[in-house]
């Protein structure tokens, strides 16, 4: 359970979140919509906490992020990923590299050791084959299209398999095909390591393909939120302008 209460952020002048209150459940798929610049993505850098609040607490099962820094802050967000909007590749790594590279950094949840090389290379070659893209383990980010690196990206948190997922625009600039294919691995990782996961985008035809329930950004706070079919029926302007994109 992600518990955000009384949220403020403000950049100088600009205010981004004020006062947003919202509660992610265990297990499922919350999709926030919104327009580009109402502050989606700095959410989710509260959420992993590399964004501080002004006011307010983010709890993680319990932990209240926002008290915490250094070491015991990195310990607490060890359980979660993100797919950053340029998936974020390290363009000087091979694809197994970079699909690899949290397991040659950090200790197994299950040892508290690293993993054996032959034991990230088996995980990298699994989590490359889920996402299709088995046989580019030795490709450099720049040969790769666009949806292939956002693959490659999703690859990269399968591999350590964490209990939170978190998604920045994970279709942004991609063509219609590339864009459902994306959305399918996104229900297809979310099912297989049954985690909870929080999606970030202006796409509504996404939203309603991979959301168990739906909220709406708007003013800084939370102004909507419920299943597809209840929150496709709201009678807000933003909602109507999304379903005619």
């Amino acid at each position: 359970m992600i518990k955000i209460r009384d949220l403020y952020k403000r950049f100088k002048h600009v205010k981004v979140l004020q006062g947003l209150d919202l509660d992610i459940r265990e297990g499922e798929t919350l999709v926030i919509l919104g327009p580009s610049g109402v502050g989606k993505s700095i959410l989710l850098k509260h959420i992993i906490g590399l964004t501080k609040p002004d006011r307010g607490s983010v709890e993680v099962n319990g932990v209240n992020l926002t008290e915490l820094s250094g070491p015991k802050l990195l310990h607490a967000v060890k359980q979660m990923g993100m797919l950053f909007q340029g998936s974020a590749l390290f363009d000087s790594m091979t694809i197994a590299e970079n699909t690899g590279f949290y397991l040659t950094e950090h200790s197994t949840k299950k040892t508290s050791k690293r993993a054996l090389k032959e034991e990230i290379r088996s995980r990298v070659d699994d989590a490359l084959k889920m996402v299709g893209l088995d046989g580019t383990q030795d490709k450099m980010p720049s040969e790769l299209s666009g949806g292939m690196r956002k693959r490659a990206g999703l690859a990269r948190l399968i591999v350590y398999r964490p209990e939170i997922l978190l998604y920045d625009e994970p279709t942004t600039g991609l063509d219609p095909i590339t864009s459902m294919q994306i959305n399918e691995l996104i229900v297809k990782t979310q099912k297989e390591l049954k985690a909870t996961t929080v999606v970030v985008t202006h796409d509504i035809t996404s939203a309603l393909h991979i959301g168990d329930r739906l909220a709406l950004l708007r003013d800084g706070k939370i102004a909507h939120i419920g299943d597809p079919e209840t929150f496709i029926k709201f009678d807000d302007p933003i909602i109507e302008f999304l379903r005619r994109q």
